[in-house]
């Protein structure tokens, strides 16, 4: 078995308003159209990934908030629904999934062994979060390839961002590690927004355009830095800056995905592919590649 390797890292965000507008079999509201730049963004990742050979998307949520500790989904097969806790109009999944358990349980026992608390998720009854399932599906939407999740610590708000950083730092590593000896070649995602504050209402046609946009100009701005950061191969930059960025632009980054993926890749000094950014509710969201050119 040769090396296994990590060939790419995808920013993959996860609003469902971008499942609900595509209309797949899999969700039963229907919508009429909706959030092109996000979906199209989506598409051109996918003609990017199709010509790349993977086995494995390791997804990092936010949505999956565990109060003590990293956790990783530890049974092969779910099938169950999915429905938004905040837009149930628009989101009511019925997931049929699989998990690289074996990954998962390396991943796991190689960050204990750096010091991190961890933990498998066996409930076979468990419900996987919407973040998870709306990455997976935008990224690709056969469902062909098995998963890995990985849950966001609360260490951001417990604690501070320095100490969620040195541990998504040390899950990161981990990550790596465990990808290299397992043999397989994956693709990370980092399922999170940039800017993250909300809208507090939504119009009658939650698919009506002429209400979108960012919240407001200060979270534009600094959406603006991160993905200047990301397409200049500063990804060491991003992580000097992202305990202001998460704090002035209610940032999404306060799960640690990004720092994580960041992590894995070992810091990425070559430019990053994005494929486009567009506004969710207010919420700023950048569709990204970070793929070296040899892979």
């Amino acid at each position: 078995m040769g090396k296994g390797k990590i060939v790419a890292g995808i920013l993959a965000p996860h609003p469902p308003h971008l499942v609900y507008a595509e209309n797949p079999p899999q969700n039963e509201p229907k919508a009429e159209c909706g959030w092109e730049s996000l979906r199209w963004a989506y598409e051109r990742l996918r003609r990017s990934l199709s010509t790349l050979e993977y086995d494995v998307l390791i997804v990092h949520s936010p949505h999956w908030r565990t109060n003590s500790g990293t956790h990783f989904l530890g049974v092969p097969h779910f099938k169950s629904i999915s429905v938004d806790p905040v837009f149930p109009n628009l989101f009511r999944y019925h997931y049929d999934l699989k998990v690289d358990v074996d990954l998962a349980e390396k991943i796991c026992q190689a960050a204990a062994q750096d010091g991190l608390e961890t933990q498998m998720m066996r409930n076979k009854d468990f419900r996987i979060d919407y973040g998870t399932i709306v990455s997976c599906h935008l990224t690709n939407p056969e469902w062909n390839k098995p998963i890995v999740g990985i849950s966001s610590c609360g260490a951001a708000r417990y604690f501070n961002m320095d100490v969620l950083q040195a541990m998504m730092f040390k899950l990161g590593k981990a990550t790596r590690k465990a990808v290299e000896e397992s043999g397989k070649r994956v693709v990370l995602l980092s399922s999170n927004s940039l800017s993250h504050r909300h809208f507090t209402s939504e119009p009658e046609l939650p698919e009506d355009m002429s209400h979108e946009h960012i919240n407001n100009h200060n979270q534009y701005i600094w959406d603006m830095k991160m993905i200047d950061l990301m397409k200049r191969g500063r990804s060491k930059e991003i992580v000097d800056v992202l305990t202001d960025f998460t704090e002035q632009a209610t940032a999404e980054t306060d799960s640690g995905s990004l720092t994580w993926m960041l992590s894995a890749l070992d810091f990425p000094t070559y430019p990053a592919e994005v494929h486009g950014y567009g506004t969710v509710i207010g919420t700023g969201n950048a569709v990204v590649e970070w793929r070296e050119a040899n892979v």
